[in-house]
């Protein structure tokens, strides 16, 4: 008997298909080009499906998508998200232009930009530019010295920390507000309160983890991975794929989000912002998280390449996945199209029976589907990898979540919590 709630169509989709669009969008301007080799970076080796073509957006391009994208987006405010790669490659005559075209075609809405930067690049003109426009940056660095250096390395192989604290420093100095993405990777397990505290003693209030968990292929040589080559990462999907070195472990990583919590819950609530936190606290009372990996549905986060192609996520830019190209279709009409949708809403309905059955359904949701490759012990498929990790994770912080909903539902701060989380072991 066929499973019906793969082909769900719930009001909270249909309200949201029908209503006023919204809906953000990555742009990526230099595509993968960057001047690091980051092991981990899934992005690097997105020049081969533009046929290995140094990725630049041509200024005529560039004005194509900022008036289709504030013009597709029918609310009040439209936030342009710049992403790479590394997008300060492209240099600050490009986004000095971005800034003017934005002006041109706001049409009365407010503009805001966010820019995620490896940090290296910036010094004081950048930095005045980002002031005097209101950027927000985001910082990839992955923690102290050791953790960053050991996969975050420029292109002669040599460690960046130290260009990216100096990047810091000069925002911190220019008065450019900035959080910080890390990711979690192999080198960082069991040491996530070492990280958070770093993190706080750069000055980030806003931290940002992502998990690695890629999947590569070695280059062969009759039949053999070449000695020495970058591996490519892939889909999970590609035969011959396997688990890269450097991913974390399911259990290891829910290990790593306790650590800061237990912290955090006694020291800083209120006062630095964990995004798996505040998507926790959401979930618990019951309202969208702000980001599309712990939301029902996903969709609303697509990414814009250098040459105009759209695709669904910044997880999916794959061969086959594309939209469209803006040069020959809007984007209202692929960010509306049934392929868009479809992405957007198979992100819960293709959950396997047992996500649909676990008690931390309506927290995680089954997290981001670029994880969903593993299998059920009924031979179900979509289990996401790190399920045992958030599971940890969830179960571990339920009671401290129970406490700052019942504190919001009494017009609380959840910072009353913390004399509360003290006094517990």
């Amino acid at each position: 008997m066929a499973d019906q709630f793969k082909n769900t169509i719930t009001i909270e989709d249909a309200a949201r298909i029908s209503g006023p669009a919204a809906f953000n969008i990555m742009l990526k301007p230099a595509g993968s080009l960057c001047n690091l080799d980051c092991h981990y970076c899934y992005y690097l080796d997105k020049a081969d499906i533009n046929g290995g073509h140094e990725p630049r957006m041509s200024l005529d391009m560039l004005e194509t998508v900022v008036r289709e994208y504030i013009a597709a987006n029918e609310v009040p405010e439209v936030t342009f998200n710049w992403h790479g790669g590394e997008p300060l490659v492209l240099g600050l005559d490009f986004y000095k232009k971005a800034v003017e075209l934005q002006r041109k075609y706001a049409d009365g809405k407010v503009v805001h930009n966010t820019l995620q930067t490896n940090g290296t690049l910036l010094d004081r003109d950048w930095t005045e530019f980002f002031r005097k426009n209101e950027f927000l940056l985001g910082i990839s660095i992955d923690g102290p010295q050791d953790i960053h250096d050991r996969y975050r390395r420029d292109r002669g192989g040599f460690p960046t920390f130290d260009k990216v604290m100096r990047g810091i420093n000069l925002l911190r100095t220019g008065g450019v507000e900035f959080n910080t993405m890390s990711t979690v990777n192999k080198a960082s397990e069991g040491r996530g309160l070492e990280v958070y505290q770093f993190l706080r003693y750069v000055g980030s209030g806003y931290i940002q983890f992502m998990p690695v968990l890629e999947h590569v292929k070695y280059p062969l040589k009759d039949g053999k991975p070449v000695k020495g080559s970058r591996p490519y990462i892939v889909d999970p999907s590609a035969q011959g794929a396997t688990i890269a070195p450097w991913s974390v472990s399911d259990i290891g990583f829910g290990k790593f989000l306790v650590q800061i919590f237990d912290f955090w819950v006694r020291n800083d609530v209120g006062r630095v912002f964990v995004n798996q936190f505040d998507a926790a606290l959401a979930s618990w009372c019951n309202v969208q998280p702000g980001t599309c990996v712990y939301a029902r549905t996903c969709g609303g986060n697509a990414v814009i390449e250098h040459n105009g192609d759209l695709y669904p996520c910044d997880h999916f830019v794959y061969s086959g996945r594309s939209l469209g190209n803006i040069a020959s279709r809007s984007i209202a009409e692929m960010m509306q199209s049934e392929a868009q949708v479809r992405f957007g809403i198979d992100k819960r309905n293709t959950l396997p029976v047992k996500c649909r059955r676990c008690e931390w359904l309506f927290a995680c949701n089954g997290e981001c589907p670029k994880h969903r490759f593993n299998t059920t012990e009924k031979g179900e498929t979509g289990l996401n990898a790190l399920c045992a990790g958030y599971r940890l994770f969830y179960s571990h912080i339920a009671p401290y979540m129970d406490r700052m909903r019942d504190l919001l539902l009494a017009h609380e701060a959840p910072a009353a919590i913390m004399p509360w989380a003290r006094l517990r072991k």
